[in-house]
């Protein structure tokens, strides 16, 4: 049976809907078992094209980055987008996206120290100044690369990382992804998140060096590390009954592949990676509250929430109920990152139920 540290998946993530006023202070509170103060916020509006905005607690409230372009970092001065990470929600001021009045939203939201961040020296040459939840899996590190292939920075998660994103945020450029079951030797792909392209072999990403548990290695080019410029890393490892990283092939079958994950999914992203055809799909049960999970956003793309009938969320993982390239081609490969709404198991042995 698959048992778990984690009993309340909602003390680490959370989903949340709310719609806009298009005024100052409009505070959103999360609606799970437990209160979640995030230090992570990734937002999109659901009935309108707009821009995703990404803000933490390390680069602080007036900074956002957009995971469907490659812009530099946005710098609010006041902060007029994001006013505060409250003790179970945030605070939102007026200036549109994403708090465009009458507008709806889906905002996710991650926990990692409550915006506490020491300095990492692990890496070679570059320190990190972090906030990890080891228990959740999950950190935050923001530093100033060297522009040295082979200098590595230290991720405080005590685990291998499954999954690293990196964004240069003082130049335009893309946001760089590792995933440990992107192929057979995942240290010398890597993928972009702003895009539909495949995978792509080049060591100058990751060095052609896997992560370890105390550093994430990085090669030269400008998305990773360039000399005196700023970034921001946000590194994830799989956690039993809470998050998963892992991979897949589909089947091509409207019966189609069924990927055990250990838990009932709250949320859910799968990008193919072997053909270079589709994005970043993004599934959660709070726009989804049925099966089949069929509201999906993708994260390279500015378009509003769309409908299809991708999916079932089940009891220990999703099944694919559709024929669809998007998440189920013949023979195609697929990545993919969730996390939980209840363990399969919880510690003291309790099942959970399907939806």
């Amino acid at each position: 049976m698959a048992y778990t540290t984690i009993d309340d998946p909602s003390a680490h993530f959370q989903t949340v809907l709310y719609t806009g006023n298009g005024s100052d202070d409009l505070s959103v509170t999360f609606g799970g078992n437990s209160d979640l103060q995030p230090d992570m916020l990734w937002f999109k509006c659901r009935n309108d094209a707009q821009i995703y905005q990404v803000f933490d607690s390390n680069r602080g409230v007036a900074f956002s980055l957009q995971t469907n372009d490659t812009d530099v970092e946005n710098e609010d001065s006041p902060n007029d987008r994001l006013m505060s990470f409250d003790s179970d929600g945030f605070e939102l001021d007026d200036d549109g996206n994403p708090n465009t009045d009458t507008n709806t939203y889906v905002a996710w939201g991650w926990k990692a120290n409550g915006g506490s961040t020491t300095v990492n020296t692990a890496g070679t040459n570059i320190n990190t100044t972090i906030q990890a939840n080891t228990t959740a899996g999950f950190s935050i590190m923001t530093y100033e690369g060297t522009g040295t292939a082979a200098d590595s920075i230290g991720h405080g998660l005590g685990a291998v990382p499954h999954m690293v994103i990196v964004k240069n945020r003082e130049e335009v450029n893309r946001w760089t992804v590792y995933h440990h079951k992107n192929t057979s030797e995942p240290e010398t792909e890597y993928l972009n998140l702003q895009d539909i392209n495949a995978t792509v072999d080049v060591a100058t990403r990751w060095n052609d060096t896997a992560p370890t548990s105390t550093v994430i290695t990085l090669g030269d080019n400008d998305g990773v590390s360039k000399a005196s410029i700023d970034y921001v890393c946000y590194a994830w490892t799989s956690i039993q009954g809470y998050s998963k990283f892992g991979s897949y092939t589909g089947n091509g079958d409207a019966d189609g592949t069924f990927v055990y994950t250990g838990f009932k999914p709250a949320w859910v992203m799968w990008k193919e990676t072997s053909e270079g055809t589709h994005g970043w799909m993004i599934h959660d049960n709070a726009r989804s509250t049925i099966n089949p999970v069929d509201n999906y956003l993708l994260a390279d793309g500015t378009g509003a929430e769309a409908n299809y009938d991708f999916a079932d969320f089940l009891s220990n993982g999703f099944k694919h109920r559709h024929t669809s390239t998007y998440a189920n081609g013949d023979g195609v490969t697929y990545i993919y990152m969730a996390f939980a709404e209840q363990p399969f198991v919880t510690s003291g042995g309790v099942p959970c139920t399907a939806r």
